[in-house]
């Protein structure tokens, strides 16, 4: 009878004992996710950094004062991180998701969703990290047909328009984040939803001096 109980007490103590740990690894995971799809917000204060640099340098080449668009490529595709900054309210007023170059993977899928490459090189399919100024508003074949020229403000992005690279809209873009997918990838332009670039287009067009777009890590 002892034999019984003592190991009805082992059994118990042992259960016991691992369940804390089952509990704990949920928790983990659990906030793991939540974490990913919050980096747009824990990331507040270096949008804010960058947004301080970009004014500084926007008012240094006369560029658009108002507001400029900042794109966070350390960030999931999955997650908005493509967001306009207000300069005058110093606060994000706009957050979207922003599709970036597939590289060598297949095109329209999202391999890279969480660690793309970049290069300035011609038919490397990948987006180009830097500054931007965006300028000639013109026809485009891709979602409702409105893209935006970017030219390339740096060495790491200097090949933009020889490229084609172009800020545009996209059919298969979604409204909403996607996470823990990606967003699907094209040929190295900044791509956004087409309910997305009707609320910007008119932004851009309200206002005589380009916008600055800024794509970092």
């Amino acid at each position: 009878m002892r034999i019984i109980r003592l190991f009805f007490l082992v059994f118990i103590f042992s259960s016991c004992k691992n369940e804390p740990k089952k509990i704990v690894d949920a928790i983990i995971s659990k906030n793991e996710i939540v974490t990913e799809i919050q980096k747009p917000e824990l990331n507040i204060i270096k949008t804010k950094n960058k947004a301080k640099e970009a004014f500084e340098f926007c008012k240094a080449r006369k560029m658009n004062t108002d507001f400029c668009i900042l794109i966070d490529m350390s960030l999931h595709s999955g997650v908005n991180r493509f967001v306009v900054w207000d300069f005058k309210q110093n606060k994000i007023s706009k957050k979207y998701l922003v599709g970036h170059g597939c590289g060598t993977n297949s095109w329209s899928h999202d391999e890279s969703k969480e660690n793309p490459k970049f290069s300035n090189e011609d038919g490397s399919h990948l987006s180009s990290l830097g500054k931007y100024k965006l300028s000639g508003r013109g026809y485009s074949d891709w979602g409702i047909n409105v893209k935006y020229l970017m030219q390339g403000l740096e060495e790491t992005n200097s090949n933009a328009l020889k490229r084609f690279i172009v800020f545009h809209s996209w059919n298969l873009m979604s409204d909403e984040e996607v996470f823990p997918n990606g967003s699907p990838e094209g040929w190295g332009c900044p791509t956004i939803s087409n309910n997305a670039m009707r609320e910007i287009d008119p932004m851009i067009q309200r206002f005589q001096k380009p916008v600055l777009m800024w794509i970092y890590q």
